[in-house]
């Protein structure tokens, strides 16, 4: 049940344009106006996903907090962990506004962002400021609009936050960025994994700790596609999956805003990105990790996303309709869910229903 003051506080919020909204939210955080959490997690919530302990397996995807300026507010405010970004090397505007919109009768959300943030200098600072706080903190990397040369966007990512980032995510998947989904294609996927494993190698001597690397993959993959992504993920010895980023598709879709260009997020992306979870962890196997994100707005779908076979699972547009309080009602289910089942960890409902989600369509 959604939370009375979120309730209001959503009224308020949903009369500004989204991306207004976004940025209000940002300095609300900042001023500390959240709630914060108070009491540890259940011991049964915490997982050990690519070396990491995680006190919970529910994440900030990325996109909510470009230039690492909250961070550590997500984490007070119970997630298990951060992700920022996506960071570009140098600071970039995106495109022209209006770029996010809301599809409220979808609850759902189509934005043309474009990697707007303020580069790497701006999130690197920020982070440095928090070295030695608790909580893991992951760094999306991407590469600028106007880069010739990608790879080096992707491998300057590495070189500069290895110091400070628990984990990376190699974004490859949004739509936003003319030709950056071409990066998924097996041989430029290749080259690009190989340099970017060979920085972070590099970086392991320099900063005493080898930061684990994800790649973030898109939901509009076809078959053929994602067996070339899971093949070179395998063949490269990658540390783990993000599945997915958002969707171009607008099948279902009511609302009218569905006619603007852009990636969907939010509920309309559960199934589409829950299945291609499915099809992931069964092309890669059962040990290597994935993180489920696409369409989590309620307790049932982030389990859902760990049963189809997901260690973690991430959410962002959720939070705009259900607010903060999505978070403790998450974490509750899980804890009741290992009650009912007899689970000494939510690790064991990772990949319950796997082959059920990989037969759907979508």
């Amino acid at each position: 049940m959604m939370d009375p003051a979120f309730r209001l506080a959503r009224a308020a919020l949903f009369r500004l344009d989204a991306e207004t909204a976004h940025q209000t939210t940002l300095k609300a955080l900042k001023a500390g106006l959240y709630p914060h959490q108070l009491t540890p997690d259940d011991p049964r919530l915490a997982v050990t996903v690519a070396g990491l302990s995680f006190p919970n397996p529910l994440g900030i995807a990325a996109g909510f907090d470009k230039n690492a300026e909250v961070p550590d507010a997500m984490l007070r405010m119970g997630f298990g962990f951060a992700e920022i970004g996506t960071v570009t090397p140098r600071a970039q505007t995106g495109n022209p506004r209006p770029r996010v919109f809301r599809l409220v009768h979808d609850r759902g959300v189509i934005n043309r962002l474009g990697f707007n943030n303020e580069g790497h200098e701006a999130a690197l600072a920020r982070l440095t400021a928090r070295r030695g706080r608790t909580g893991i903190v992951g760094v999306n990397i991407g590469a600028n609009k106007d880069t010739v040369d990608r790879a080096a966007d992707y491998v300057l990512g590495v070189e500069r936050f290895a110091a400070v980032a628990s984990y990376f995510t190699v974004n490859i998947s949004s739509p936003n960025t003319p030709g950056l989904r071409d990066l998924q294609a097996r041989a430029s996927l290749a080259e690009l994994l190989s340099r970017v494993l060979a920085a972070r190698d590099t970086a392991t001597a320099r900063v005493g700790r080898r930061v684990p690397v994800f790649l973030k993959v898109a939901p509009d993959l076809d078959r053929a596609g994602e067996e070339d992504v899971a093949a070179e993920a395998v063949a490269q010895a990658i540390d783990g999956l993000i599945v997915s980023n958002t969707t171009l598709d607008r099948a279902g879709l009511t609302d009218r805003a569905k006619a603007e260009t852009g990636g969907l997020s939010g509920h309309p992306l559960f199934r589409r990105s829950t299945a291609c979870l499915a099809r992931f962890r069964t092309l890669v196997g059962p040990t290597l990790p994935i993180i489920g994100v696409g369409g989590v707005d309620s307790p049932e779908a982030a389990l859902a996303k760990m049963a189809a076979g997901a260690n973690l699972v991430q959410l962002y547009t959720g939070l705009v309709y259900e607010g903060p309080g999505l978070v403790a009602r998450i974490k509750s289910h899980f804890a009741k869910t290992c009650d009912r089942e007899g689970l000494r960890s939510i690790a064991e409902a990772v990949g319950v229903a796997t082959d059920n989600w990989a037969k759907l369509d979508g």
